[in-house]
């Protein structure tokens, strides 16, 4: 399931994580790719442990715990810290690739199995050309720019890529996100049957179908879920 998840970032938020980035030092992006990744990869990227990543990426998590609708899209268990890059100049674009299955995180040494990819989008769309996130799922090519503090879900398991950006630059922040229903088409189901449960609410109140329906909801989640 490809989904958007608008405004995570209010734009207040977004323009104090730029700054923060903007005035980091930047390193190769080859630094966190895998063997095949590598080959294809050519942007910027922050040190995961440099001072500016860490206060942007507390930003990022405080406004992801908060945010009904990735919660009920990702049922997340662990995210890997969220990491930044950027494309821009003669580090434009990033090939076709999968990413890894597994993270490690190098201060923790936990293990993160990626479930879910997500994008969040720092650069208003406007201010760039190119730079598009192209996911490959059963359902064709999706071409994905967002506005500034938008963020975009997808499966880890999709084949994607960064379009070269050939005027400004595109920042990014990216993470991994174990979810607690490991099987995608299982979250797609929760996903599609709590979204139908909050319509109702909207429309009916609490009926006693309603609270049935809510229960067959969490009975599946107990079900499925790995916590």
């Amino acid at each position: 399931m490809l989904l958007t998840v608008p405004q995570v970032l209010d734009r207040e938020t977004v323009l104090e994580c730029r700054r923060l980035v903007t005035e980091a030092d930047w390193v190769d992006g080859r630094d966190t790719a895998g063997t095949q990744s590598s080959q294809v990869k050519n942007n910027r990227q922050l040190p995961e442990d440099a001072p500016a990543a860490t206060s942007a990426r507390a930003l990022v998590l405080q406004a992801l715990s908060t945010n009904a609708l990735f919660f009920t899209a990702a049922l997340p268990k662990r995210i890997y810290p969220p990491l930044f890059n950027r494309y821009e100049g003669a580090n434009n674009a990033f090939g076709s690739h999968i990413d890894n299955a597994i993270r490690t995180h190098p201060a923790s040494a936990r293990h993160v199995r990626c479930d879910l990819s997500a994008t969040l989008f720092l650069s208003d769309p406007d201010s760039y050309d190119g730079g598009e996130l192209v996911i490959e799922d059963s359902f064709g090519s999706q071409r994905v720019k967002l506005s500034a503090g938008d963020l975009v879900l997808y499966p880890a398991s999709s084949v994607h890529r960064v379009e070269p950006v050939t005027r400004g630059a595109r920042l990014a922040c990216f993470m991994w996100i174990e979810s607690m229903v490991r099987e995608t088409e299982r979250r797609r189901l929760l996903y599609e049957l709590d979204m139908a449960i909050l319509a109702l609410r909207t429309d009916t109140d609490d009926s006693p179908a309603v609270v049935r329906l809510t229960g067959c909801y969490h009975n599946l989640l107990r079900m499925w879920a790995e916590v």
